[in-house]
Formats: structure tokens, C-alpha cells, sequence
């Protein structure tokens, strides 16, 4: 059972927990995710099964997309809705006009402070385990950049975003860092996950459903070499299957035709590599003339 599949994450779950129920009615051992989501938010959970667990770091580093409620006003421990109230805002709340130029200020490439309740790592140990034992915790900005952030509707407090961001943003930060600028404090209400990379949420299917499916859902994965589509691919001879499944270099003899790489192409970017049944053997980069397997999936 070999591949992606797409899951709708219910709230309540962590990603582990998700990882852990279709592991246990596919009777798949290897199953991973491709990007956590907190256990409050909801949507895209891209799940790898079998040798795809081994493309799960290839994966991980497209740009994700989030709906997201804001609620202006209440500062919590963990910037989200579970955490404890730390400060309530008792002044009027701003106008749409003050939300949008806040908002402008958080378009493009900055650095952004991840929340202390999440799963980054000082010294070893993630920063939620240190702040539930009120241990210090100081994380340091990492550089993020947001690609769309669009404000849908504001009401009561409640500020409704659409976000499109790079790998490693945090919308709970997001939540906190609005609600310091505007000076009434805030957090983040609801989260929902809509596309992460070239995986879309109309895709998925509820966690619900692939647990009723157990091993029917191999019906639902989609192939290694389809989740990869989006880069260059050569198919290998027979010759050339046997050489890439050992990870041994490539040259022009072992493919059916020669490889080009596309424009504006680098020599550390990954080229999918296809046996003659169009099944994705390895991941290889381009170097010297030749084609070095990186990731083999045999």
C-alpha cells in the first residue's frame, strides 16, 4: 500500500493520533504525515503509507493554505482558543479600516516569533512540553512568507482570513501578532487547512470514512509518481531500473530518451525517476552529466 492519501482531520485529533487510527485499520506499519496540524484545527492531513513515507521531507515544503477566525480582544497562554485567558481588552474593539492596515504589515517576507506552546525544539526538548512546566521558553523568529492573506469578513470581534503561506508559518502567531498590533490582543478561534502544496481539500476524505474503509482505501491513495508531478520525470531502461533501485548513478545509455532539464531548472533540484511501468523508482538530482538517485523507493 503505496502512496498518498488525503485526509479531512476532524477537530480534536493530533496528527499522530490520525496517523495511529489508519495504521491500525490499513494494517499498513509505515504511515507518516506530511505537516502537522494542531489538534483544534481542522482540513488537509496529507498521509504517506508504505515507501511514500519516505518522500513524506519532499512533501512538507510546499505552500499551505488556511481559513482562519480571529477573535480580537483575549490573549491567551497558547495563542489559540484552548489556552487560558491571560488579558482581556476592555476599550472598543477597531474598525474594519485599522484590521486592514494592521493586516498590510503582515504581507510578504518577515520574521515570526512561533508561539512558546508548539512543537519547536530548545535544547532537545519542544517548546510546549517546557511552557506546560512554566519553564522559560524563548524561541527564536524564523523567516516566513505569507503569499495571500485576504480578510473575508469582520463581526463581533471576529476577524474571518484566507492565508497562503511557506512551510513553517504559524497562524496562531499570526492571531497574536495581529492583535498586539491593534492593541486589544487576540487569538486564534478556528483554523481549517484548505491545500498544502498541490494536494486540495476537495480531494480528502473524512477520518471517518477511511477508518469504515480499513484496507479500501487504497482505492483513495494517489500514486508516488502522481503526487510528484509537478517535477521533472525520465523513464529508465531495464538496465537502468536494476542500477536505480541499488542508487547507482545514470547516465544517458539507462534512460529511454535523453534527459533534458527544463529552464531555469537547478542541479539540487529533484528528477522523478520511472521504471518502465511508469511507477516512481527514486528521486535523483542532476549532476555531472548524470543522474544520482537521492531517495529510492525500489
Amino acid at each position: 500500500m503505496d502512496g498518498v492519501l488525503l485526509i479531512d482531520k476532524p477537530s480534536g485529533p493530533t496528527s499522530h493520533d490520525v496517523v495511529a487510527r489508519i495504521r491500525s485499520v490499513t494494517r499498513e506499519r509505515s504511515v507518516g504525515h506530511t505537516g502537522t496540524l494542531d489538534p483544534r484545527a481542522t482540513g488537509l492531513l496529507p498521509l504517506v503509507l508504505g515507501r511514500a513515507t519516505r518522500l513524506a521531507s519532499v512533501l512538507t515544503g510546499g505552500d499551505k493554505t488556511y481559513e482562519a477566525s480571529i477573535r480580537l480582544g483575549v490573549s491567551t497562554t497558547t495563542d489559540d482558543a484552548d489556552g487560558i485567558e491571560v488579558e482581556r481588552f476592555g476599550g472598543s474593539l477597531p474598525d474594519e479600516s485599522r484590521i486592514d492596515e494592521a493586516l498590510a504589515r503582515f504581507r510578504g517576507t518577515f520574521d515570526q516569533t512561533p508561539p512558546a506552546h508548539s512543537a519547536k525544539k530548545i535544547g532537545g526538548e519542544k517548546a510546549y512540553d517546557l511552557a506546560r512546566r512554566d519553564v522559560a521558553v524563548e524561541l527564536k523568529p524564523v523567516t516566513v512568507t505569507v503569499r495571500r492573506l485576504e480578510r473575508r469578513a469582520y463581526a463581533d470581534g471576529v476577524v474571518w482570513l484566507e492565508v497562503t503561506v511557506t512551510s513553517g508559518f504559524y497562524v496562531r502567531a499570526l492571531a497574536r501578532d495581529l492583535g498586539r498590533a491593534l492593541g486589544c490582543g487576540g487569538h486564534l478561534d478556528t483554523l481549517r487547512r484548505t491545500r498544502a502544496g498541490r494536494f486540495d481539500l476537495a480531494g480528502a476524505i473524512s477520518l471517518a470514512e477511511a477508518e469504515r474503509l480499513g484496507p479500501g482505501v487504497e482505492t483513495h491513495l494517489i500514486s508516488p509518481a502522481d503526487a510528484l508531478d509537478g517535477l521533472p520525470a525520465v523513464t529508465v531502461t531495464e538496465a537502468g531500473l536494476k542500477r536505480a533501485v541499488h542508487g547507482n548513478p545514470l547516465g544517458p545509455e539507462h534512460l529511454e530518451r535523453r534527459f533534458v532539464p527544463p529552464p531555469g531548472s537547478s542541479e539540487a533540484g529533484h528528477v522523478r525517476v520511472l521504471g518502465p511501468d511508469g511507477r516512481l523508482v527514486a528521486l535523483a538530482g542532476s549532476r555531472g552529466g548524470l543522474l544520482h538517485p537521492a531517495v529510492v523507493l525500489g
